[in-house]
């Protein structure tokens, strides 16, 4: 037997092997390239997505539990979300808003209604398009969802304001297969302060708040600190014993003053915590310089119309409004969003990051580039440009929050 022979044959395979395994350099690649990798990621790779406001859309819409749902299986005319499109992008996993108003906290009973409705409004649009989507309550369902081309529905409850007073609906919210839950919403609640709220009813969370956060703990519900008040957030991070999530924040620093965004602060607490910031797409979120962007363009708006005695439904007047408004586009870039993946990863390292778009939630103020679910391998590319690798990918689309989801599952379970 020719010993040599077989031996350079072997050195061969690994010498192809290695070489195929190489990293790509998407740096060198072109625009047009560099794009088609990123699609063929998102194709390949699980993708979640930590807030997207479809059942509160389809509330809006009309869309009750004694009408069919909303259509998002075929391609719908407005909002950022339907099946086709999320195909297109690669989501394969987008966080189903249960969005309760701050209005329903003053009606006792209100919020936890409004909660269970959106909720089977969700578990309806899965059971109506069973070939299309498909619930999930865990990193495992999602991985069986995706491996089966179907697209998963996990749920997370924005606004703990659906627990009510009474701790016993933290457990009945899990059963009802909700996930993560955001303490506070646009003012202060029974659980603690909000960011939009100067109110500071608490000065962080209340009693009752560490109550709650330490039996959303107890039973495997990821504690959601975006929309809390600074004080919410470092109380409630003193208290939970597993990592926390931000579902849908973006940093301070391209916004000051804005403290709905995180601070370098807290993004340094949330990381040594172990958790993972998601982050926002809306213009509001991702730059200072789109609310004077948009409130000129506006005021000019206005202006016009009342001086050619028009009104926004006649056809000469929108002609108008969208040619005005695209020559003075108001709305962030694609790579004003990666700035902020940048800074959360030059501050804290690549495995505290993730997406939280806020899809079909932040109105008409979406990035140029990223204007519903179909868009996001343009963020892939603009990250990819920026020297990201493959992996970094993974870690940003679905193994950041994978990570700290299994986390908080086998705290639970351990308390079992």
């Amino acid at each position: 037997m020719n010993y040599r022979l077989l031996i350079g044959i072997a050195l061969l395979v690994v010498s192809s092997a290695t070489a195929q395994e190489a990293p790509i350099d998407y740096k060198k690649l072109s625009d047009v390239e560099r794009l088609q990798a990123a699609q063929k990621i998102a194709q390949t790779t699980i993708m979640v997505d930590g807030h997207v406001d479809l059942p509160y859309r389809m509330k809006v819409g009309g869309f009750t539990l004694q009408r069919e749902v909303l259509d998002v299986s075929v391609r719908t005319p407005d909002g950022n979300f339907d099946y086709p499109r999320a195909k297109e992008g690669g989501l394969d996993a987008p966080f189903m808003s249960i969005y309760i108003p701050a209005a329903n906290q003053a009606i006792p009973g209100a919020s936890k209604a409004l909660a269970d409705s959106l909720i089977l409004m969700t578990e309806r649009l899965a059971a109506t398009f069973p070939e299309k989507f498909a619930m999930a309550y865990s990193p495992k369902d999602i991985e069986a969802n995706f491996a089966k081309g179907l697209i998963s529905l996990p749920m997370g409850m924005e606004n703990g304001a659906g627990i009510e007073d009474d701790l016993n609906n933290v457990s009945y919210f899990y059963k009802r297969g909700i996930r993560y839950i955001t303490l506070t919403h646009g003012k202060d609640n029974l659980i603690g302060d909000a960011s939009y709220d100067t109110t500071a009813t608490y000065g962080g969370l209340s009693e009752f708040g560490e109550k709650v956060v330490a039996e959303m703990n107890r039973v495997g519900i990821l504690v959601d600190l975006s929309h809390v008040s600074d004080n919410t957030f470092r109380d409630a991070l003193a208290i939970s014993k597993v990592p926390v999530i931000a579902s849908h924040s973006s940093v301070r620093k391209f916004t000051p003053g804005f403290e709905r965004n995180m601070s370098d602060e807290l993004i340094q607490a949330l990381a040594k915590n172990g958790g993972v910031m998601l982050i926002n797409f809306g213009g509001t979120f991702i730059d200072s310089a789109y609310a004077s962007g948009t409130t000129k363009v506006r005021e000019h708006l206005v202006n016009w119309l009342a001086e050619n005695n028009l009104s926004r439904r006649d056809a000469e007047a929108q002609k108008y409004i969208q040619d005005y408004t695209d020559l003075h586009n108001p709305f962030p870039t694609v790579s004003r969003v990666a700035d902020h993946f940048d800074h959360v990863v030059e501050l804290v390292g690549i495995d505290h990051v993730g997406l939280g778009s806020d899809f079909d939630g932040v109105g008409d103020s979406l990035p140029t580039g990223l204007k519903d679910v179909s868009m996001f391998p343009n963020l892939l590319a603009e990250l990819l440009k920026r020297g990201y690798s493959k992996e970094d990918l993974e870690k940003i689309c679905y193994k950041n929050i994978f990570r700290v989801w299994q986390a908080v599952e086998d705290f639970a379970a351990s308390q079992k």
